[in-house]
């Protein structure tokens, strides 16, 4: 078996929250520590790593970031080597993407290129958000990379393949939660009450009215309540509801102008239902957008690869907080292949293990050619 396919099994066993993810680190850290020494230095942040490779003859720094954490999923893939953390999964190929990490971490250790290497093992992608604060640490205003780039794993895509476009390639995201307060009390008496099963509901339909009638057809959003919570039993008005969903949009101007829609509806709501209404937008994601001419220089790289194929794919509504990373620095995210019937944040996600050897290799390969241009 490849060192990195065990690599991803063990991580694959351990997953864990946003900011807990302590297992992980030590793993990490672990391995790390059987590399020669010398050229690799390590700074712990919070429960992420900043890992430096100091380069030959370095003229700049060249970034990778791996996200660490996995997703609160009950994982339903019967594989022997399954989540041993219940309720937790790794859903959304985190532990492809650290596993992919080490592996071109440790290829520049024993393969020196000429600039230096910073590896950038982020914690709480999917939530609260890692990348932003990472970003203004002191560890990354030290180790600042010039270029960076992230790979996410693309299920709907073959292995060997990689997909990715200059400019935006992921959507703005942000959490949505609105809580709403009435007054409950005995089914029998409905005119007593002000149900907030009902003013839920209504909030819910009102809702998709947005993307429909005050969003620019030629720009896209999308609005997705994903859970509703109220009430307490069957014969007892609910005096309490709660809404959680998301929102994606591809400008920043169409985000400003959904949550702008939402406040006014959700003041109608309150108006219409005399309840009380919070909205709280959770974490916010910018927009993934791919500096124009790496990506180019990128794209040409793969098309002159004999081990892999380029696919130019269009934008998506997926958030990343990669994003932040790249809202500072130059860089580049693209889908790589790993061919799964089931879907990322599918507790039976099933990515081709073949994969994990093909980006390494593939990243192996540009940061050389990368490394030795002086641009």
């Amino acid at each position: 078996m490849n060192q990195f396919i065990k690599i991803r099994r063990d991580l694959h066993k351990i997953p864990e929250l946003g900011f807990q993810e302590f297992k992980t680190q030590r793993y990490l850290l672990t391995y790390l520590q059987t590399l020669p020494g010398g050229r690799v230095e390590i700074k712990p942040w919070k429960t992420g790593l900043f890992v430096r490779v100091k380069g030959t003859n370095p003229a700049k720094t060249i970034g990778y970031r791996a996200d660490i954490d996995g997703l609160p999923i009950t994982e339903e893939t019967n594989l022997p080597f399954s989540s041993e953390h219940e309720g937790n999964m790794h859903a959304c190929g985190h532990d492809f993407h650290m596993s992919i990490g080490l592996g071109l971490l440790t290829y520049v250790v024993e393969n020196p290129i000429e600039d230096n290497m910073v590896f950038i093992f982020q914690p709480a992608e999917e939530g609260p958000g890692g990348a932003e604060p990472m970003l203004k640490s002191e560890e990354m205003l030290e180790w600042k990379p010039d270029i960076i780039l992230a790979l996410h794993i693309a299920p709907e895509y073959p292995v060997g393949t990689v997909a990715t476009k200059p400019g935006l390639l992921f959507a703005n995201t942000s959490e949505l939660f609105i809580d709403l307060k009435g007054r409950g009390g005995h089914a029998a008496y409905p005119h007593l009450t002000n149900d907030m099963v009902v003013a839920s509901c209504s909030l819910v339909t009102q809702l998709q009215s947005i993307v429909a009638r005050n969003v620019d057809p030629l720009d896209s959003a999308v609005i997705t309540v994903g859970k509703i919570t109220g009430g307490t039993v069957q014969n007892v008005i609910a005096e309490n509801a709660r809404i959680e969903g998301t929102i994606r949009t591809l400008s920043p101007e169409a985000m400003q102008k959904v949550k702008h829609r939402i406040e006014a509806i959700v003041k109608g709501i309150e108006t219409g239902y005399e309840c009380k209404a919070t909205i709280d937008y959770g974490a916010m994601y910018h927009q993934v957008y791919n500096d124009e001419n790496l990506a180019k220089e990128f794209m040409d790289f793969i098309q002159t690869d004999e081990e892999m194929s380029l696919v130019h794919c269009k934008e998506a509504m997926t958030g990343e907080d990669f994003g932040y990373m790249l809202k500072e620095i130059p860089g580049v995210m693209f889908w790589l292949g790993v061919d799964s019937e089931n879907g990322l944040h599918h507790s039976k996600l099933l990515p081709n293990e073949e994969a994990i050897e093909k980006a390494i290799s593939l990243l192996s390969r540009y940061v050389t050619y990368k490394g030795k241009r002086k641009n």
